[in-house]
C-alpha cells in the first residue's frame, strides 16, 4: 500500500485513481498521519435473468392508444 501526502494526492489524482483501478490502495496521509484511504469498490455481480417479464406485455400494449393519449404525448 502506497502513501502520499494531501498535496501530492491533489496534483496526482488522475494517476493515483489509475493505480487504484488497477488493484492498489492509497492512503493519503495529512501532516504524517494517514487521514484517508483510495480503494477501488467492489464491482456489484448483476447477473442477467432472460424471461424475467414473461407474460407482463399483454396484447393490451400493442393495442392503439386512445385519442386523448395521443394528443397529451403531442404536449
Amino acid at each position: 500500500m502506497r502513501t502520499v501526502n494531501v498535496h501530492e494526492a491533489k496534483t496526482h489524482l488522475s494517476r493515483l485513481l489509475a493505480l487504484v483501478l488497477a488493484g492498489e490502495e492509497i492512503t493519503i496521509a495529512k501532516s504524517g498521519q494517514p487521514c484517508a484511504r483510495l480503494v477501488p469498490l467492489p464491482q456489484a455481480e448483476r447477473k442477467r435473468t432472460p424471461g424475467i417479464a414473461k407474460g407482463a406485455v399483454t396484447d393490451a400494449f400493442f393495442e392503439p392508444l386512445p385519442e386523448e393519449e395521443l394528443l397529451a404525448w403531442e404536449k
